[in-house]
């Protein structure tokens, strides 16, 4: 039985020799980086990002990053491109070829290939010596002197130094495009940070189900219509214009206050001028205003007219935070 002692001295071995890695990936750039994310940015055509082995699968990784931060980006298995799918790559691609040791033999059968359709070919590569160093028209170094692995054999350093080079270039690619979190959402559109920057409140309300009463309503009316529309409160409308809501506190702190409910109406309880936001408003900016005046709801009004109310649980459901 190996002790904990001796599982956690291996486990910070490992990440140790990892970090030192990519940290000597520093002194390996040269104008050749410089010149690959030029000559991807000004490209007409898609990045083509190939391999074979583990390092197909840091290509994967790394055109999942390109195409979330703007880069048109498709992956291309190295032995699947000589049996057929090399149609992939079109006039005006820029192909990264990746590779530890640069002399893999799919590697030796499709380098020839790109180059005779013209692409251009940037290799990532521990060999700059290679077949595919030498074949490359800019070469990315991604030596390491040994893997983390024990014998010094399964992938962990090399494809880690791999997988950094591939972020080195998405991030020096988002810096020129200008790419903003703005943009970012746009590709995710799904996520909290899609949604925060996205969704707005128009998007989010029910206006079959908006809550209202006139001026004039009874204490009774006003609390069947916030149970029946759930919501916590009621707009109160006159003219098609709304001039107050209230609250299930409103009612509570009327109850506490008042020995008889009998004649009262929703004017006399009402919150006039209550907080407000137009239905083309982002919800993230709704969750604004909620949290600065602590209150729960909001009404939405569009030019005077009243589209309905926007809830923070329903906002928190929506994961924007």
């Amino acid at each position: 039985m190996i002790s904990k002692e001796t599982i956690l001295a291996s486990a910070q071995q490992t990440i140790l020799a990892e970090s030192e890695a990519i940290s000597r990936l520093v002194d390996f750039l040269t104008e050749d980086f410089v010149k690959a994310v030029e000559i991807i940015y000004q490209s007409s055509g898609r990045l083509v990002v190939t391999g074979i082995g583990k390092s197909a699968i840091i290509a994967q990784k790394i055109v999942a990053t390109l195409n979330s931060t703007g880069t048109p980006s498709l992956f291309l298995h190295a032995s699947e491109a000589i049996h057929g799918d090399l149609g992939m790559v079109q006039p005006g691609d820029v192909v990264i070829c990746i590779s530890k040791s640069g002399n893999s033999p799919e590697i030796k059968v499709l380098v020839p290939l790109l180059k005779r359709f013209g692409n251009k070919l940037i290799a990532i590569t521990g060999n700059t010596t290679s077949f595919l160093g030498k074949e490359a028209d800019f070469v990315l170094n991604t030596y390491v002197e040994s893997e983390a692995c024990p014998n010094n054999l399964a992938p962990t350093n090399s494809t880690t130094a791999q997988l950094v080079m591939g972020d080195a270039l998405a991030v020096c690619l988002m810096e020129m495009r200008q790419f903003t979190a703005e943009d970012f959402a746009k590709y995710h559109p799904g996520g909290a940070l899609g949604k925060k920057l996205l969704l707005r409140v128009g998007d989010m309300l029910d206006t079959t189900h908006k809550p209202h009463v006139t001026p004039e309503a009874n204490i009774k009316t006003v609390i069947m219509e916030i149970s029946e529309k759930r919501l916590g409160v009621t707009a109160v409308v006159e003219n098609d214009k709304v001039i107050g809501i209230i609250t299930d506190g409103d009612i509570r702190r009327m109850l506490n206050k008042t020995e008889t409910i009998t004649g009262l109406t929703a004017k006399d309880i009402m919150t006039v001028n209550p907080k407000r936001i137009k239905s083309t408003d982002l919800v993230s900016d709704a969750l604004n205003i909620l949290e600065d005046f602590s209150i729960t709801q909001l009404v939405v009004i569009d030019q005077d007219e009243y589209k309905g109310v926007i809830h923070l649980h329903d906002i928190l459901k929506e994961g924007i935070v």
